[in-house]
């Protein structure tokens, strides 16, 4: 009786721990890329809602928008159509996320061309980082005094 009340809340304690795990995704996370004699840095800026994922590439020819996001366990497929670093191509992505890195393999999806592997990594702020947020006008204006 004991070991199934252990089991069960071994079985608990897990899957609150994966729930609480997949929920960390979004965010910032930036992948560098060997170009000639300099690096590119790719980043994925992600959003989640369920098993969904939106958000936006952004490479040094541009920023564009994730499509046909999902997320299965610790894997996240997505397609991005034109921009980040392509000429025009729409890229299958498909990354295994651990805790502080997503290993990917990036792929044509049509046409010509080779599958690239890159890793990114989570981008965490750092001290005197600035934070953009809106700015909210009063309704109504502050009286003179």
């Amino acid at each position: 009786m004991k070991s199934k009340i252990l089991f069960l809340g071994a079985a608990f304690l897990l899957i609150l721990a994966i729930e609480g795990w997949a929920a960390d995704l979004p965010g910032t996370w930036i992948a560098k890329i060997p170009s000639g004699w300099w690096m590119n840095e790719i980043v994925f800026s992600f959003k989640v809602d369920g098993t969904n994922l939106t958000g936006t590439v952004s490479g040094p020819r541009g920023k564009a928008a994730i499509s046909d996001g999902a997320i299965d366990g610790d894997t996240i497929t997505f397609t991005v159509v034109g921009g980040a670093d392509d000429n025009g191509m729409t890229f299958v992505y498909k990354g295994t996320v651990s805790l502080n890195e997503i290993q990917f393999t990036r792929k044509p999806k049509d046409g010509p061309g080779y599958t690239q592997e890159l890793i990114a990594k989570r981008e965490f702020l750092r001290h005197n980082d600035y934070i953009q947020r809106p700015v909210t006008v009063p309704l109504r204006p502050v009286p003179q005094r």
